[in-house]
């Protein structure tokens, strides 16, 4: 019976520091990615210009917003 408590002591304060960390960490990465999104206006541009189209403001207003609903 002894056993079964000290394995608890042990396992319940890990998966609390787990839990707690994941948190933490989610919101971390979610502040950094509306810092510095991973695209913006101007790669889209590039990759617009590079595929051979010419973006107008619109077309890159769109596809902002279509990459926004992701995030």
């Amino acid at each position: 019976m002894q056993i079964v408590v000290d394995i608890l002591r042990l396992l319940i304060p890990m998966i609390i520091g787990v839990v707690i960390g994941f948190f933490i960490a989610r919101k971390y990465m979610e502040k950094y990615l509306k810092k510095n999104p991973p695209i913006n206006e101007e790669m889209i541009k590039t990759l617009m210009t590079q595929m051979g189209r010419t973006p107008s403001q619109k077309q890159v207003n769109q596809m902002m917003k279509s990459m926004q609903k992701f995030m």
